[in-house]
């Protein structure tokens, strides 16, 4: 190995006792290719088969916790105890090579698929007409209950039982990209007069219940080291809408937990502030986040890293861990191309005669090919 990589190879043990092998994870990324009941189907399990081997940890696509936030076609299911052997089976096929399996878990709220929730009906903490983030089909979604409010919490909770069950070794929130945990902290989707609405401290009432549901969860349930994490988008377009000032409350919040990270969702590392976050001039959102969290928790730093340069850069700016995402889809054998000191020969856009040789389901494969760019493509 070039030395210079060196450093992405070191060990890092989060506040609950877990050990990664090294600074490198699979990001989270959405595969379409779950069976219809939310099982996984073997092409699911080829797919991370082939990208098992050599990170420090590998987080599965979202998967949702109730019936009513199943949010799009192929998304596996977390959402019952006859989902565990299937979950299972993911676990075990991540973790065939050392590598740590992270369930994500989800529920999507108004951006829910109406066609795929029963009764077709779509929950939300308000109910604020269609967004851009939303479906182009998407209704009006009825405004969830404080009952049914507590019910989700307790619905995230069931999903980390199952995933420690499952042998999983933790669990990431999704809280980010406009799905259910943040509609309740944003402005914008979360207009509420009860308890779980208001100010930004009350916005962050429904986020902070689902991390004290899960952590209380893993305290009865888990018998070995399990990870808990939470994944954020830093910022909304939107006016009213979640700011960088917004965002550095609930991560001190976030970070007084029992968390074991937080993983902020970018699609570039190196992305500045829209607005707020004051006395960070020039500084990135990520550079931001750790500056204001220090030592306190671990921070997943992500976005439009390619090559190990790119990787050792993030690394350099003091974040903790580094996710790739689409890279691994196009180069499965990153990690075993940087230790071998191949880094020269990092595959950095996708090939389109090549989709079996990289194992990407069909269902994927569609949205590569007809997403434009969201992938570099080999011409």
């Amino acid at each position: 190995m070039n030395t210079r990589y060196e450093p992405l190879f070191t060990r890092l043990t989060f506040k609950c006792g877990l050990e990664l092998d090294n600074r490198l994870i699979m990001a989270p990324m959405t595969h379409f290719s779950s069976l219809e009941d939310g099982t996984a189907s073997e092409a699911e399990l080829a797919y991370y088969a082939r990208r098992s081997c050599g990170l420090g940890m590998i987080i599965t696509a979202c998967a949702y916790v109730a019936p009513s936030g199943k949010g799009f076609y192929g998304e596996p299911s977390a959402a019952d105890d006859d989902m565990i052997a299937s979950l299972s089976s993911i676990a075990t096929t991540l973790k065939r090579h050392g590598s740590k399996a992270i369930l994500q878990i989800i529920h999507s709220g108004r951006r829910a698929d109406p066609a795929m929730v029963p009764g077709g009906e779509v929950v939300a903490p308000s109910p604020v007409a269609y967004d851009r983030r939303d479906r182009v089909d998407s209704p009006v979604p009825r405004e969830l209950s404080g009952d049914e409010v507590q019910q989700l919490i307790q619905d995230y909770g069931e999903a980390v039982r199952r995933a420690i069950k499952a042998g999983f070794d933790g669990v990431e929130l999704h809280g980010a990209n406009g799905y259910l945990l943040q509609q309740f902290f944003s402005p914008h989707s979360n207009r509420r007069t009860d308890a779980w609405g208001g100010g930004v401290q009350e916005r962050m009432s429904f986020p902070l219940a689902v991390v004290s549901e899960v952590v209380r969860v893993r305290q009865q349930y888990a018998d070995r080291p399990f990870v808990l994490g939470y994944r954020f988008s830093p910022e909304e377009p939107d006016t009213p809408g979640i700011t960088m000032d917004d965002t550095l409350s609930f991560i001190d919040r976030l970070a007084a937990t029992e968390l074991d990270y937080i993983h902020a969702s970018l699609g570039d590392f190196w992305s500045n502030p829209r607005r707020g976050a004051k006395g960070y001039l020039e500084r990135s959102r990520l550079e931001v986040i750790k500056q204001r969290v220090g030592e306190r928790i671990p921070v997943i730093g992500v976005g439009s890293i390619f090559t190990a340069d790119d990787a050792m850069d993030a690394l350099a700016t003091g974040i903790d861990l580094v996710a790739l995402g689409r890279v691994l889809i196009m180069e499965p054998d990153w990690i075993d191309k940087v230790k071998t000191g191949k880094e020269a020969e990092l595959i950095t856009e996708i090939d389109p005669a090549l989709q079996q040789d990289l194992v990407i389901p069909d269902g994927l494969w569609h949205e590569i090919m007809n997403t434009p760019n969201w992938f570099p493509v080999k011409k």
